[in-house]
């Protein structure tokens, strides 16, 4: 079950998109802000931290992959959890995403269910590994 607490970031330029995330995340349990571009995440990312991003990687100003690896070098943000969400089903998108920082991959369109398990078992393997000496 999703804890109250988990903040999660959508960074995707399609409107209906984010409001699906809004609207099916919050009701299961998850506090959902979205941002329109790679800009406007880093403006949340400044004000507020979020327990996990999903990322679409096709964007006007940025392509999540490169805006992935920039959150994955700066200290602040480095360890927050990525799932890379996006309409390229390619092998080669999947492993850029992954290579450059994002810890999952999902193709769309996105089943709610499949989304919500991917980040409950995201923040599963964190809890793990904060467990683990």
């Amino acid at each position: 079950m999703a804890n109250a607490k988990k903040r999660v970031l959508a960074v995707d330029d399609d409107a209906s998109v984010c409001e699906f995330y809004e609207h099916a995340l919050r009701l299961g349990g998850y506090d959902v802000e979205c941002a329109p571009s790679a800009a406007k995440a880093r403006d949340v990312l400044a004000k507020r931290r979020p327990d996990i991003i999903l990322m679409d990687i096709m964007m006007p100003d940025q392509d999540g992959i490169s805006f992935t690896r920039e959150l994955r070098a700066d200290a602040k943000t480095s360890d927050i959890p990525i799932i890379v969400i996006s309409g390229l089903a390619d092998a080669g998108t999947l492993n850029d995403a992954l290579l450059f920082g994002a810890v999952d991959y999902l193709v769309k369109p996105v089943e709610i269910d499949a989304l919500k398990a991917k980040i409950e078992r995201t923040f599963a393997a964190l809890e793990r590994r904060k467990k683990t000496p």
